[in-house]
Parts: C-alpha cells; structure tokens; sequence
C-alpha cells in the first residue's frame, strides 16, 4: 500500500493532537470493523473554530486524516466547517489508498459529530446529518 508524502507527514508528525478541557463540542465516531476511533474536541467562539484537537485511535490513514481535518476547519466558521468533504480531506493528503478512504469518511463525521454537540449545547437545532453506520467496506 504506498501512502503519499503527505500522508506520511501527518502520520508522523500529527497536528493537533490532544483533549481540550471544557470544548464547546466534542464528537466521537468508530468503526468496529477496522476498529478506528476518532475523538475530536472543538473551540469555539463568535461561530469561528478557534481551535480544535483531536485523540485518534486507529491505523496510519485514520490518523492522518483528523490530523488534515482539524487543520482544514481552525479558524473557519461553523457553516464552512461543515461544508468539510471526505473528498477534501483525501484532496488535502493528496490522495489515499481506496481501502484507506473510510478514514477521510471518519474524519469527516467526526468533525460534524463534535459540531453537532456545539448545536446541542447552545440550543440551535442540528440541521445536517451524521452518518451512524461505518460497517460497509
């Protein structure tokens, strides 16, 4: 399986990696298949994302695509967040291997549960769906 140099950097060398104490949303996703687990952790203020980390549990792609998600939402609003794509995640890495493409879908929902979670506690109805099921390779 040949990763691309992108993919080996956030790899290696993840960005934003940790909790954030008190975060204004956290969002959690698995797949029990392939026993990826995703926790991102969202900082936000005046609807800006003014800081986000993540705790990933899983393979090399798993890592590196939350490493690319939160990289690609810091300091975006909520709406552009949301408009986050799997595809702009395996974009941004510059491409994954088709076995490894469930892990941008992680990244991706990971970023929407936590945002969800945002809506919850602020009140707002959470108008954007999370896909729940990860069982399909």
């Amino acid at each position: 399986m040949q990763y691309s140099e992108k993919v080996m950097d956030h790899f290696m060398n993840p960005r934003n990696v940790g909790e954030i104490e008190n975060a204004d949303g956290v969002g959690m996703v698995g797949n029990a298949k392939c026993g990826d687990i995703m926790k991102m952790y969202l900082k936000i203020e005046d609807d800006v994302i003014t800081d986000c980390k993540f705790k990933t549990f899983g393979c090399g792609a798993a890592i590196a695509t939350s490493s690319m998600a939160t990289e690609l939402i810091k300091g975006k609003t909520v709406k552009e967040a949301l408009e986050l794509t799997n595809s702009a995640v395996v974009e941004a890495l510059e491409g994954l291997p088709a076995v490894k493409v469930h892990c941008s879908v992680l990244a991706e929902e990971a970023v929407k549960s936590a945002l969800a979670d945002y809506y919850h506690k602020i009140g707002r109805p959470v108008d954007f769906e999370i896909e729940k099921d990860h069982d399909e390779e």
